[in-house]
């Protein structure tokens, strides 16, 4: 089993690979690490500190309708966040899609989903504003588009606390931006622990990972990484 990582000149990648019991080759170019992704020569990828926007672009020649979604760890409870790209799940067509993806990874696991959806308010805050009012609805439409699939997904509103209380596997949110956000605020600043991110909508394993991540959340993310391929094989 082989993982490759993005190494640039980040030195705690290499730390974190270098505490890891398995074998993970090593490269400072993004064209490579897709190479060897996609000619089978690796088993699993994750990005490390290499370009996420050089990546995602040689990602999306072949899989144009991919998107990330965070393996949050937070006390105790993990969840996927999604929306976590800033360009991505910028309208209903595309959240949608993530839900199902994400639907589809969490079964392939062994995951039940549970899918919470988040929106810009309460449901008393609906003629504040045109933006909020288009939120609160877009997530209403969502959810019930989602249940349509017979998929458990339940409209959260701004309230994120409660979505993950009730054991929402699947988290939503309005936008990429907003879940860059609550995922920055969750592992960056508070108690969450990041397994990167992975990518919906490919055949191949291909973790993210933030550049701002700590030595144990690159080797949380090279054992994700590991553990998705070491289960496909299982399959």
């Amino acid at each position: 089993m082989k993982i490759v990582a993005g190494v640039g000149k980040n030195k705690k990648v290499i730390e974190a690979i270098e505490n890891v019991n398995f074998e993970v080759l090593q490269t400072e170019s993004e064209e490579e690490l897709v190479k060897l992704l996609f000619n089978g020569h690796a088993d699993a990828a994750i990005r490390g500190s290499l370009s996420a926007s050089k990546i995602m672009i040689k990602l999306r020649e072949k899989y144009p309708k991919i998107a990330r979604a965070s393996y949050i760890d937070l006390k105790g409870q993990k969840f996927l966040l999604a929306p976590v790209g800033i360009d991505e799940g910028d309208d209903l067509k595309q959240k949608l899609l993530i839900a199902w993806e994400g639907s589809q990874f969490l079964t392939s696991i062994g995951i039940k989903p549970k899918l919470g959806i988040l929106s810009g308010g309460r449901p008393q805050d609906y003629g504040r504003s045109t933006k909020i009012d288009d939120s609160l609805e877009d997530g209403e439409l969502l959810t019930s588009l989602i249940n349509k699939e017979s998929i458990d997904a339940k409209h959260y509103f701004i309230i994120i606390e409660d979505a993950i209380k009730e054991g929402a596997n699947l988290i939503i949110a309005p936008d990429g931006i907003c879940g860059n956000l609550i995922f920055r605020t969750l592992v960056l600043l508070g108690n969450g622990k990041s397994h990167g991110a992975v990518t919906l909508g490919m055949k191949e394993i291909y973790v993210d990972t933030s550049r701002s991540q700590d030595v144990e959340g690159y080797k949380n993310a090279l054992k994700f990484a590991y553990y998705l391929a070491n289960l496909k094989k299982q399959i």
